[in-house]
């Protein structure tokens, strides 16, 4: 294609500039160059002088973004090579085969070696190098003494380019950092200002008790009972009394995540690892780090996600998605189920080696049924936590005989359903007194006796004031000692 020098560099610049993500704009600007240059292909690598490493941070061919290869140690011949082609950055080098440079064994496993030609320029801003820009064309000698000066008239729109977006991806990392302390922040003032626990004295007094002996260790904590029992408050209860409790609580639902995404989810993955994956992600574990995560519904994992899981217990490291660098972590692992795994090892549905690990210290949560005395101390604090919300001055009053019937019910869906009852009932009705009729059918059991109106008959003779008087004080008295009990 033939085009003035000017358009040429207009052009190039445009799609360099197209896109704060440099995989995205190093695509446009090599789908431009493709015309100009026998080029197939562009990596954008950095040197780590002190771990002697060189790193892949974005590679493009002529059909997409491509997965960069992993971080590589080098030779102390190739890290000389390299340091002499940083003091001569000026030059844009040209080998007609990648083998003759002796960092080129890093992309054995990307190209033929000794049939791929190779062009690369050093990127250095404010006399920072930044990296070098690398491009591959398959055959010998492909590149010529014009390409080079093509290429070296984009040195400062290439260098501009690989410095805003190295700075962009940095913003990004911070601001995913603040977004995750926040989260965690608010998280935390949450549970401590809201999620006491009620019936600590009472009807949760052994679990609390479990949860003062094992919270200062660090073992692994398996909660057990049926839904709605209240596992991740006490999960939260473990935390906070922990020496860990300046540090994150990462929660995770592990039956709410899709199984193809749960991988990227708990252990992250890096930049070009699948379709989509821009940048790099911490996973929940990382992000929990000298803290504590918790594996609520953990029998939902598959037995793909199990087997991760089991090794992230066995090494304490993970391995993120699209990574080859394991990474350690330090983290309290308390995991929660409503299901029997023992059953469920015996079936084959669960890994009895992974049971093994997570079950060193269960904790069962019994169901609100049996733990009547918390009752009456769990609708007071529903209802003071709902009337604030709702800004309900005077929170509405129980009658004795509602909380009787309430102490009865079997409660299938334990502390999650009585709640929710209690919630309902205060956006309904307000301050009112909480009658039998505002209560469920099937907490009642039938549809309560409402009160008939008051009416008075007059009898023939006509009527005396004082008489209907004392008569209506007397039915309202005898109503307000049914109602309060």
């Amino acid at each position: 294609m033939k085009v003035g020098r000017n358009e040429f560099f207009r052009q190039a610049t445009l799609r360099l500039c197209s896109s704060l993500e440099i995989e995205k704009a190093m695509f446009n600007c090599l789908s431009y160059l493709r015309d100009f240059l026998p080029a197939s292909e562009m990596l954008l690598t950095i040197f780590d002088p002190n771990l002697g490493l060189i790193h892949n941070l974005a590679t493009v061919n002529l059909t997409g973004i491509r997965k960069p290869f992993p971080s590589k140690p080098l030779s102390e011949k190739a890290i000389d090579k390299i340091n002499i082609d940083i003091g001569a950055w000026k030059e844009v080098k040209i080998l007609d085969r990648l083998d003759l440079h002796p960092a080129g064994w890093i992309l054995s496993d990307h190209v033929n070696l000794s049939s791929t030609s190779m062009m690369y320029i050093s990127l250095v801003i404010e006399g920072k190098h930044l990296g070098s820009l690398v491009f591959l064309a398959e055959g010998k000698g492909m590149f010529k003494k014009s390409h080079a000066g093509l290429v070296a008239q984009l040195r400062e729109p290439f260098n501009i380019a690989v410095s805003n977006a190295l700075r962009y991806r940095e913003v990004v990392k911070l601001k995913e950092i603040v977004d995750d302390e926040n989260q965690e922040l608010t998280r935390e003032l949450r549970f401590i200002k809201e999620d006491e626990i009620v019936g600590a004295d009472c009807g949760l007094k052994e679990v609390m008790e479990m949860v003062r002996q094992v919270a200062s260790l660090k073992s692994p904590v398996l909660l057990l009972g049926e839904t709605g029992v209240g596992k991740e408050v006490i999960a939260n209860a473990i935390h906070y009394a922990s020496p860990r409790k300046d540090k994150p609580l990462v929660t995770v639902n592990c039956g709410a995540i899709p199984e193809s995404l749960m991988d990227s989810e708990l252990f992250g993955h890096e930049r070009g690892a699948f379709t989509g994956a821009i940048a790099q992600k911490k996973g929940r574990f990382e992000r929990a780090e000298q803290g504590s995560i918790f594996l609520d519904e953990v029998a939902e994992l598959s037995p793909s996600v199990q087997v991760r899981l089991l090794r992230v217990l066995h090494n304490r490291e993970i391995e993120r998605v699209g990574g080859a660098e394991t990474i350690p972590i330090d983290i309290r692992i308390i995991a929660a189920t409503h299901r029997n795994l023992e059953e469920m090892v015996r079936a084959g549905k669960f890994r009895e080696d992974l049971w093994f690990r997570l079950n060193i210290f269960p904790v069962m949560i019994p169901p609100l049924r049996l733990r009547q005395g918390d009752i009456p101390a769990l609708i007071n604090h529903f209802i003071e936590k709902k009337a604030k919300e709702l800004k309900i001055h005077t929170p509405p009053p129980l009658s004795s005989i509602v909380l009787e019937r309430l102490k009865e019910y079997h409660w299938p869906g334990n502390v999650r359903e009585l709640r929710n009852v209690v919630e309902r009932i205060c956006i309904m009705h307000g301050n009112e007194v909480i009658k039998p009729e505002y209560l469920p059918r099937e907490i009642w059991g039938e549809e309560p006796q409402r009160e008939a109106p008051f009416c008075y008959e007059i009898p023939p003779e006509g009527i005396v004031l004082e008489e209907i008087v004392e008569k209506i004080e007397k039915e309202l008295i005898a109503k307000a000692v049914k109602i309060t009990g």
